[in-house]
């Protein structure tokens, strides 16, 4: 029929940041942090960057599927952190990889990024491309100011990705999708300002803009409202009811968020998989990581209906009817 994901995976680095240990830096609480988001912990990279991380995933993914590198057409990689703004981080880990038939580049939809690959990855499957590689992949903890308690508890690093291909002797596809940009109101969320600095222009702005700003009362707003509406939507098109979704892969913003969705849909609490109490907000890489937990679990299974959706920085948000 279509798109078929062939592998998942997905990798965190080692360091594990509780809540417990983010009182040595500002004045908060595990109860205080774990009551209004359901973190717990996070990871955090040390020396790693978010092409080392995106690289661990693509390499662990074609070990799997016992794909040779140059079995790649393409290589799409969704962060909001590159190591670069040239070279991406998706020319940077097909270089790695050695893949050297794939064309590569980044795709910056903050959390909503691995959903928009994904889309991408649909259409250009549709040519006569037949096989790719898409991964979300992070380290949020560069633009975290670790003294901001409204924002440094809510993120952390990872990276998921995926391996897929055109097959049409499968039912897996992708059945229906809806994006959405909402740019009027990309303030509400800002991260990595890139002031000018040049000959005849000398930017003098607050060096803090480099860091997560969020304005929370409106993102909340904006995620509780507008991701329902791109659920129901995205149903809509593909003419499945609610109630037929065997499961919800939303991004793992915040517990209070992914339930309020479930109340705004009428469905079970538990059709939403979450892990957000373990690795926090890892943007881009929160929906393939927590698809390859549920695959590995043995929760998700070949046919499943399947609806992921992602929402966040610019605003953004965008939903993907899927069949396993």
């Amino acid at each position: 029929m279509g798109l078929k994901i062939v592998r998942t995976a997905h990798y965190v680095p080692e360091k594990i940041v509780t809540n417990n240990d983010l009182t040595a830096f500002m004045e908060t609480s595990d109860e205080w942090i774990s009551s209004r988001t359901g973190i717990k912990e996070r990871h955090i990279a040390q020396k790693q960057q978010t092409s080392d991380l995106g690289l661990a995933v693509g390499q662990q993914l074609l070990q799997q599927a016992d794909w040779s590198p140059q079995d790649l057409d393409f290589i799409i990689v969704a962060t909001m952190s590159p190591d670069y703004l040239t070279p991406s981080t998706a020319a940077i880990i097909q270089g790695k990889l050695q893949a050297t038939n794939a064309f590569a580049f980044d795709i910056n939809a903050a959390c909503s990024g691995f959903i928009y690959a994904l889309s991408v990855a649909d259409k250009i499957l549709n040519t006569k491309v037949r096989r790719g590689m898409i991964i979300g992949a992070e380290t949020l903890s560069k633009l975290v100011d670790w003294h901001e308690r409204s924002t440094a508890v809510l993120f952390g690093d990872g990276a998921g990705g995926v391996l897929v291909e055109h097959d049409d002797q499968e039912q897996s596809a992708v059945i229906a999708e809806d994006l959405q940009t909402f740019g009027s109101d990309g303030q509400s969320l800002t991260a990595g300002y890139q002031p000018m600095n040049s000959l005849f222009n000398n930017d003098s702005v607050d060096s803090h803009a480099h860091y997560f700003e969020m304005d929370g009362r409106a993102v909340y707003r904006f995620a509780t409202h507008e991701v329902p509406s791109s659920i129901m939507r995205t149903l809509q098109q593909a003419k499945w009811e609610p109630g037929e979704v065997d499961w919800f892969v939303l991004h793992q913003a915040n517990l209070r968020i992914i339930k309020s969705i479930a109340r705004h849909l009428q469905q079970p609490e538990t059709k939403f998989l979450t892990n957000v109490a373990h690795f926090g907000n890892t943007s881009a890489a929160s929906v393939p990581i927590l698809l390859d937990e549920a695959v590995n679990n043995q929760q998700i299974d070949r046919g499943q209906k399947l609806i992921l959706s992602g929402f966040g920085g610019g605003l953004t948000a965008g939903s993907i009817a899927l069949i396993y």
